[in-house]
């Protein structure tokens, strides 16, 4: 499998926009963090707890799918700071809410 490359300086830079934009640490704001991301591009779990703050982006991801978001789960090996892989989701926004 091969390794995701770094996040991109222009994708931190939004995700750093949006964690400031959603502030809390509650699970509202963590979901409304997610959100705004997954609008914008597919997000994997190092990012949402790197640059959003989301303490744990599954359960974010459940809560999102439980309040009627199709969410679709990527797998992808990424390389942390120390140079150790880890196998993560990627999460990626099939569609919004019907109402």
């Amino acid at each position: 499998m091969d390794k995701k490359e770094a996040t991109s300086p222009e994708k931190k830079a939004a995700l750093q926009a949006i964690r400031a934009e959603f502030t809390g640490t509650d699970n509202r704001s963590q979901c409304d963090r997610f959100m705004a991301a997954l609008k914008r591009f597919a997000l994997n779990t190092f990012e949402a707890s790197r640059y959003l703050d989301i303490y744990h982006p599954p359960a974010r991801i459940l809560q999102l799918r439980n309040a009627g978001h199709k969410i679709a789960t990527h797998w992808q090996t990424v390389e942390t700071e120390s140079g150790q892989t880890h196998r993560v989701g990627l999460y990626v926004l099939e569609s919004k809410v019907q109402s």
